[in-house]
């Protein structure tokens, strides 16, 4: 072999190393990718059953029922006409109530329009909302900016700062 087939052979295995590697890379993400959808979206786009994905919205007023043992049935609803009825069967997160945004992640069953869920999220404070929830929720003008993280970030510093001068002062 000259010295350019031996040159050529290496960048070849290299290659060849890399496209193997890339290749195993893109398989492991597509088995654990799950989408993520809103209500209207799924309207639009019917998803096939047993395809794990995430499920975004608001919990719907009046929709939570409590089952037997610790099931759980509510409709996340993203303020259009479209809800997704959704079950769950483990403990609720403590913040979890009616109005309230939530993401859950599961499948739906075969054969029916329930959403089976073995995950579900609820925001962990007054100011939070899933990034993609939120855009959603601005682009059908439900969700308005005032009402976000600022505005109230700087009542709770206003707050704690009354809060302090009445400790301070016995």
């Amino acid at each position: 072999m000259t010295r350019k087939q031996k040159r050529l052979a290496v960048i070849a295995g290299g290659m060849g190393f890399i496209l193997a590697a890339v290749l195993l890379v893109m398989f492991a993400f597509s088995q654990s990718v799950a989408y993520f959808y809103m209500p209207a979206d799924l309207a639009k786009t019917p998803v096939a059953p047993e395809t794990r994905i995430r499920l975004g919205g608001l919990v719907g007023e009046g929709s939570v029922v409590r089952g037997t043992g610790s099931t759980v049935e509510f409709a996340v609803t993203d303020g259009s006409t479209d809800a997704v009825k959704v079950k769950y069967t483990g403990i609720l997160p403590d913040l979890f109530r009616e109005g309230q945004g939530v993401v859950t992640e599961g499948m739906f069953a075969a054969g029916t329009n329930v959403f089976v869920a073995d995950t579900v999220l609820a925001k962990h404070d007054e100011t939070y909302m899933p990034k993609d929830v939120a855009d959603r929720l601005k682009s059908q003008g439900l969700w308005k900016e005032g009402q976000g993280q600022e505005a109230q970030g700087q009542e709770l510093k206003g707050q704690k700062a009354q809060g302090q001068e009445v400790k301070a002062t016995p």
